[in-house]
């Protein structure tokens, strides 16, 4: 960067032209981007367009994110909501993601969404909207990674009980403190991949990606071709479930519910504005990953539940915790495919193990999506101790803010453990990511306090940006080489109406009759991450924090 000038920059022509270097060089646009929003390069930018996709495409890892919602797809309609509900949240998550790209074009830093509300907000109400974003975004991330990795623990688990003979077979069961100590283990590896220098964590990223795409394709046509016992394509595509057990005979009501299994797997692909200071050309390839990993996981997700329902005949069997994977349906799908045909159901065990590595890669990347986040926020100020959560290393890397982001994540497992230790309760549903964690965690309040936050906090941080560019900033915004054109508002408003609809959706109750233990604490949990966030503003943060704080040295 030394020797650089800037030809023309928006603040003072309204478009901003590349930096060229003292020989007439034409730096990289994602460095000249940067340094006109303010920043120096820190971070090791070796990331081409096909990397910076992969990490994206394994967070949002349709392996993981199916897989594990499976049963709650069942439950709540079954094969119409799914095989329906997929490409509809899909494609208007895709608004969301376009809005997204549009801005990330723009503005490309690590900060990502809480940079964006900042600079589209203006001075005056810059900080306020910068602070808000920046603390759902970097939660409902930190979310994620917890709920990603304990469902990575309580599919070995479920892994574990099917090879030492299964739930009717006196296999072992694992209790939720050897869950939660699992849990920590592959947190730590996480953090250990992630302190490695961004070339070698590229490697593993574009791996993961490939692990995804051939997995999903193995899985999809190897699963319905060995099951004995095949689904119709009438009961595929037109059978509706409504044996719910959970007091909701409404089909629109329940079709509802059934969409979070696909709204929660489309989530993470902020990721790759998270990444931009290490990409190459990040104004155009960070915009390219987040809209490349939303459509390629829509079209191939679409296909992994095709593939899968093909293979589902008995779903109250399946869902069904007396069953051999103790109710994680699609456990039992491969179990039983497998046993069937060949009286063994190992085969079926090696394909958990296919999408239990999925999930660790998604886990992987995670944790680096969590970590740059952290190192851009404190940056700027907005976390305690930021001196030490943004500095790097030797090698690039900003290491303390990968263990910060581990530790949280565990932390956020731990709470919920100690916090419901009385209030276990079985499920019926089994362990998927929806019961998973309130099973094995507590309760059913500890899942929605944790889910909950992970989509719903999320989406309102990435509709925050796309609404203040539609609105405070309609014409003001600059956009940069990626761009919507005169369809950007419009496909804005449908991005900010359709998060706006997914919050109240999801808030509603989930059992009838409504208790304590069955109370859908979706409001509760992100109302309480914003009330805090607005008091820590009004009492400490308003006489402080400015948004984001340039550091190019003069």
């Amino acid at each position: 960067m030394g020797g650089g000038t800037t030809d023309l920059n928006e603040d003072t022509a309204g478009v901003y032209l590349p930096l060229r270097n003292d020989d007439g060089i034409v730096n990289d646009s994602g460095d000249s981007r940067l340094k006109q929003l303010g920043y120096k390069q820190e971070l090791s930018r070796t990331l081409s367009l096909i990397a910076n996709f992969s990490v994206t495409f394994s967070i949002v890892s349709v392996l993981t994110g199916l897989t594990t919602m499976y049963s709650s797809g069942l439950t709540y309609g079954g094969p119409v909501t799914m095989v329906y509900g997929w490409p509809v949240v899909g494609m208007l998550t895709l608004t969301v993601g376009m809005s997204m790209a549009e801005i990330c074009s723009a503005y490309p830093t690590s900060g990502g969404l809480y940079f964006w509300s900042a600079r589209l907000c203006g001075k005056d109400w810059g900080p306020l909207a910068s602070w808000l974003t920046g603390w759902f975004n970097i939660v409902g991330q930190w979310a994620v990674t917890t709920s990603v990795d304990f469902s990575l623990a309580q599919l070995i688990q479920v892994i574990i009980l099917l090879s030492t003979g299964g739930k009717n077979g006196g296999g072992y069961e694992a209790s939720k403190y050897v869950v939660i100590a699992m849990h920590g283990g592959i947190l730590l590896l996480h953090a250990a991949l992630n302190s490695l220098p961004i070339s070698l964590l590229s490697f593993f990223g574009q791996l993961a990606a490939a692990w995804n795409l051939v997995g999903v394709v193995v899985l999809t046509i190897l699963i319905p071709l060995v099951a004995t016992e095949r689904a119709s394509a009438k009961f595929v595509f037109t059978h509706f479930n409504t044996d719910n057990g959970d007091g909701i005979n409404s089909k629109a009501y329940i079709f509802v519910l059934g969409l979070l299994m696909s709204q929660y797997t489309l989530t993470g692909y902020d990721a790759s504005a998270h990444m931009t200071e290490e990409t190459k050309n990040a104004d155009k390839n960070g915009p390219k990953g987040i809209i490349s990993a939303i459509g390629i996981s829509v079209i191939f997700g679409w296909f992994y539940i095709l593939g899968i329902t093909f293979a589902v005949t008995n779903i109250s069997y399946l869902l069904s915790e007396d069953n051999d994977a103790g109710g994680y349906a699609i456990a039992e799908i491969f179990y039983l495919a497998f046993k069937r045909r060949y009286g063994s159901g190992v085969g079926g065990i090696i394909c958990l193990g296919v999408v239990a590595v999925a999930i660790f890669f998604c886990g992987m990347s995670s944790v680096t999506s969590n970590s740059r986040m952290a190192y851009a926020f404190s940056r700027d100020g907005a976390m305690p101790l930021s001196s030490l959560w943004h500095k790097v290393n030797n090698q690039e890397v900003p290491i303390n803010a990968v263990w910060l982001s581990v530790v949280i994540s565990f932390c956020m497992a731990l709470t919920d453990i100690i916090s419901n230790t009385n209030l276990v309760q079985e499920s019926r549903h089994g362990p998927s990511e929806k019961h998973v964690i309130f099973v094995y965690l507590g309760s059913e309040v500890a899942f929605q306090a944790m889910v909950s936050i992970a989509t719903i906090g999320l989406y309102i941080a990435y509709a925050l940006p796309i609404f203040f560019r539609v609105t405070l900033a309609r014409k003001s915004f600059i956009p940069g080489p990626f761009n919507l054109g005169r369809y950007g508002v419009l496909v804005g408003w449908i991005a900010v109406l359709w998060v706006a609809t997914i919050s109240i959706l999801f808030s509603l109750p989930v059992t009838y009759p409504i208790t304590n233990e069955t109370l859908n604490y979706t409001p509760v949990a992100v109302g309480g991450l914003l009330i805090l966030t607005i008091s820590s503003w009004i009492l400490s943060a308003r006489h402080w924090f400015r948004g984001p704080v340039t550091n190019v040295e003069s």
